[in-house]
C-alpha cells in the first residue's frame, strides 16, 4: 500500500475515500487506531493509502478535486 495522503479531519477522510470509492479505488486507513490512545484530541494524522497499481489513478481524481495535500 502506498501513502496519498495524511490528515487530522475525519470528515475530510471520509470524504476522500467516498471520492476515490466513486471511482473504484479500495482505500485503506492506516493510524486509524490511535485515536482511541490519544483521547481523540487528532493529533496523530491518519494515512489515506491505495494499491500500488492505483496510485496514479487516485492521485490523478485527488489532483483534480484540489485535494491532493496533507494537513
Amino acid at each position: 500500500m502506498k501513502t496519498l495522503v495524511r490528515t487530522t479531519n475525519a470528515v475530510r477522510l471520509s470524504f476522500l475515500q467516498a471520492l476515490l470509492a466513486n471511482s473504484g479505488i479500495h482505500t485503506e486507513v492506516f493510524d486509524g487506531n490511535i485515536s482511541a490512545l490519544e483521547a481523540g484530541i487528532g493529533a496523530f494524522p491518519r494515512r489515506l493509502a491505495v494499491s500500488p497499481a492505483q496510485k496514479l489513478a487516485a492521485e490523478t481524481i485527488l489532483r483534480d478535486a484540489e485535494e491532493f495535500y496533507d494537513d
